[in-house]
């Protein structure tokens, strides 16, 4: 067993204290536009590097809105009826990633209508993008030591002292890195790199994450101000992944089945 004892706080200048958490933030923003542009690059892409930096751009602020709302909705609603003006005490923390997918999906909306683009075009572009920034963001997750795992008599399991309890927990932001960072970017940049269907690309997103999201939060200790959501087993995280399940396999179907008839 190991005690978690990684300090949060990357740089402290005075006042201002850099976390790692958000750092990781940068590190999936960067990571996008690097991919993102070599990709562009590609003869017959469609795409030119401005539109990958406005694309990003939006895509951020996307990210980071839609993650806070997301966060204050689906997490603590109750403390938003009390307060709503606690949705915008940002400097507390807490993000959503199923916020922030909504709020990308807004964003590529925007973007589709100013360039002209296709929408799913710009979501199967998108798409392999995306693993890099979740990976990165599970890893300030377990450095900041936050959404820990259930205890485990495992000998990788780890104590994380802001539980209070010294018990033993998953790790279960590494099996979201692995999972949803590295297995989820590995599979969508290969599937990608040769041309698929429309849709399809997106779909596989969808349906991956869904997948490793559900699969990973039965490791991961439910959010305590909401416990189990439904069937006394469910996670909120599970309840929200469900409908990326379907919606995934739904997406892939019919971008097979027209291209099939085509």
């Amino acid at each position: 067993m190991w005690v978690h004892n990684i300090d949060p706080i990357a740089v402290a200048l005075g006042p201002l204290k850099i976390h790692w958490y958000g750092l990781m933030y940068l590190v999936g923003f960067a990571s996008a536009w690097y991919l993102g542009g070599r990709r562009a690059r590609r003869p017959g892409s469609g795409w030119t590097e401005e539109q990958i930096s406005d694309l990003i751009f939006w895509g951020a602020i996307g990210v980071v809105l839609g993650g806070r709302f997301g966060y204050v909705v689906f997490y603590n609603f109750g403390q938003f009826l009390d307060d709503p003006l606690w949705l915008f005490a940002v400097w507390e923390g807490g993000m959503s990633f199923h916020g922030g997918l909504l709020g990308v999906i807004a964003a590529i909306g925007y973007f589709a209508h100013k360039y002209q683009k296709s929408y799913f075009d710009i979501g199967d572009f998108v798409a392999p993008l995306i693993p890099i920034g979740l990976g990165a963001g599970r890893i300030g997750n377990f450095i900041g030591g936050e959404l820990w795992g259930r205890p485990t008599d495992q000998s990788w399991g780890v104590i994380f002292p802001r539980t209070r309890d010294m018990i033993a927990r998953h790790p279960s932001q590494l099996y979201e890195f692995a999972l949803e960072g590295v297995v989820l970017f590995v599979v969508l940049w290969l599937y990608s790199a040769k041309p698929r269907p429309k849709m399809a690309v997106s779909g596989m997103f969808l349906l991956l994450y869904g997948i490793f999201r559900s699969s990973v939060e039965f490791f991961r200790q439910p959010d305590v101000q909401l416990g189990f959501v439904a069937l006394d087993w469910m996670t909120m995280g599970q309840v929200l992944s469900l409908p990326m399940i379907v919606i995934g396999a739904v997406l892939l179907l019919l971008a097979y089945k027209k291209e099939a008839n085509h």
